[in-house]
C-alpha cells in the first residue's frame, strides 16, 4: 500500500481505540479510502492483514457499505440529492446539468473526459428546506438551480485550469 506517511499513523492510532483488531475495520477503510481515493484489492488485503483477518472479512464491509468506492474516481466529486424534497424543487434538472457541464453521465463509474469530476445521484444530504442540495467534496451548498450549478461547474473548471 502506498500511503501517506501521516495517513499510516492515524491508522495505527485508531487500532489501538478498540479492545478488538476487527472492530477498527469502518475507521480504517475511511482512512485508507481518504488517502488513496478508493478501496482497491491491495487495500483490502492490507487491512486484512493489518487487522489480523481474513482479507474476505474486510471485503463483506467494504460491499455492504455505499460509500466506499471499489474504483477511482475524478478529482472532485460532485453528490446530488435525489430524494423527494429535491426533487419536487428541480433536483434531476440540477444533475443533468452538471453531466451536460463535465461531458460525463451520473454513477460512480464515470468520470469526465478530463478526469475532474464523478457525478452521483445520492440519498438525502440532510438539508431538505434548502433544495436542492448538492455536495461538492465536503461542501455543502444549497438552493443549486441550473444556474447555480452552472456557475459551480465554472467554478470547479477555473479551479481545474489553474492548477494546470
Amino acid at each position: 500500500m502506498n500511503l501517506k506517511p501521516e495517513t499510516l499513523k492515524r491508522i495505527d492510532e485508531v487500532i489501538t481505540h478498540y479492545p478488538v483488531k476487527r472492530s477498527a475495520t469502518l475507521p480504517l477503510l475511511h482512512l485508507v479510502q481518504e488517502d488513496a481515493g478508493h478501496i482497491s484489492d491491495e487495500a483490502v488485503a492490507w487491512i486484512a492483514q493489518k487487522l489480523e483477518l481474513e482479507p474476505i472479512n474486510v471485503l463483506e464491509v467494504v460491499t455492504f457499505y455505499p460509500m466506499f468506492r471499489r474504483k477511482p474516481i475524478g478529482r472532485r466529486h460532485i453528490k446530488v440529492c435525489r430524494t423527494l424534497s429535491c426533487a419536487l424543487v428541480g433536483g434531476y434538472k440540477t444533475c443533468e446539468t452538471f453531466e451536460k457541464e463535465f461531458d460525463t453521465h451520473v454513477g460512480i463509474n464515470h468520470i469526465s473526459p478530463d478526469g475532474e469530476v464523478t457525478v452521483e445521484f445520492v440519498e438525502c444530504l440532510a438539508s431538505c428546506g434548502t433544495a436542492p442540495v448538492v455536495l461538492i467534496d465536503d461542501t455543502l451548498h444549497q438552493k443549486v438551480d441550473v444556474t447555480k450549478a452552472k456557475a459551480l461547474s465554472a467554478q470547479i473548471k477555473a479551479e481545474a485550469a489553474a492548477r494546470k
